[in-house]
């Protein structure tokens, strides 16, 4: 009997010690997200204010209907905006379902891997989280209002996993972005998202030495730069074959699966020649040309065609990323494998890579063309 009253006093007092820490009721939480950061404005930054930051915390009211609060901070870093946060809302903010985070185009010219280090610093925050620039202002892409979708956070992170599905934007995370910032031989990417009168686009790709954006890729060449960057098993591209030898129509080339080599030789001690082998293959849902597609003579042409466009489009985007300083396909990382650790360390990379020669090489393969012959 002693024994028996003994346990029960134990089980009291341990359920009483749970009930003195640190209690979460889900009501009272504010789970942020999405996060923009802006420059402030000129006022607010001669008040030493460096960063604006935004939120959107979504919250359910009494009738159960979901809304969206957003809060706004000019600050000197992004810690103290949680502070600046907390006395704006009655609800207890934290990071755990943090999605995106998002960089005004004039924050990110002038660098904000300083507020990558403070998301992968933060046990709380996945390494997951998508990073994108807004060509524009992040805090008002997160601040408007789009009708069909109530829940912007959520609206812009599913927009950003459907198009890199598709191959048409890369999905970048907050570890791709770091990975590629400290790695020899890469520059990171990021996607480009716009705001719209009622709703947000994506606007190209973002190219960046070190974490300054210095380039971008237009919207409708992205895929292009997913050919020569990495192997893929899905993709589709609009060609105009009136812009390649004059010929007509238009080919919408589909369920592109790729496949990327990059060959290195080494001319000289700081000379080297580089070319992209591609093969790709894929099937045309649409073409409006004269040539037809069930004459094996014909489709090999239209085949020729199709990697014509994109050897030149290639090539154009290569001379773009050596104009500006930025290796975003990694071209770096096999020169360094071609060689030993001293001489890489050795070699001015930056100073070398406008230098370089490269060159691509497409193959295309018509796999299908549709059940009508």
């Amino acid at each position: 009997m002693r024994l028996l009253k003994a346990i029960v006093t134990l089980l009291l007092a341990g359920l009483l010690a749970a009930g003195c820490g640190q209690q979460r009721i889900l009501e009272k939480l504010g789970f942020i997200q999405a996060t923009g950061y802006d420059l402030p404005s000129e006022q607010e930054r001669e008040k030493g204010r460096e960063l604006l930051v935004t939120i959107n915390v979504p919250k359910a009211d009494p009738q159960g209907k979901m809304k969206l609060e957003t809060l706004s901070a000019s600050v000197k870093s992004s810690k103290e905006a949680r502070i600046e946060f907390a006395r704006q809302t009655e609800l207890s903010l934290v990071s755990g379902q943090l999605r995106n985070t998002l960089y005004g185009v004039s924050l990110a010219k002038i660098g904000f891997m300083n507020h990558i280090d403070t998301l992968v610093r933060d046990p709380s925050i996945s390494q997951l989280v998508k990073v994108s620039v807004v060509n524009g202002s992040a805090h008002d892409l997160l601040i408007k209002r789009y009708p069909e979708h109530p829940n912007t956070g959520q609206y812009v992170d599913r927009l950003l996993e459907k198009e890199s599905i598709s191959m048409a934007i890369p999905r970048i995370t907050v570890y791709d972005f770091t990975r590629d910032y400290y790695d020899d031989g890469i520059d990171p990417i990021a996607p480009i998202l716009k705001q719209n009168a009622k709703n947000i686009a994506v606007d190209g790709i973002a190219l960046f030495h070190n974490d300054q954006y210095k380039t971008r890729i237009e919207p409708d060449k992205t895929l292009i730069f997913a050919i020569i960057r990495q192997n893929f098993k899905y993709g589709e591209m609009s060609i105009n074959l009136a812009e390649d030898k004059g010929e007509e129509g238009q080919v919408i080339f589909s369920s592109v699966i790729n496949h990327r080599k990059i060959r290195v030789t080494r001319e000289q001690t700081d000379r080297f020649s580089v070319v992209i082998e591609i093969v790709t293959r894929g099937s045309v849902h649409e073409y409006t040309g004269n040539l037809k597609l069930s004459d094996d003579a014909d489709r090999k042409k239209v085949e020729s065609l199709i990697a014509g466009h994109i050897e030149r489009e290639a090539g154009d985007m290569l001379v773009l990323m050596q104009k500006n300083k930025v290796d975003s396909i990694g071209i770096g990382q096999y020169v360094r494998n071609s060689m030993s650790y001293s001489e890489w360390k050795k070699l001015n990379w930056e100073e070398v890579y406008p230098r370089i020669s490269i060159a691509c090489k497409a193959k295309v393969i018509i796999q299908d063309y549709g059940k009508f012959k």
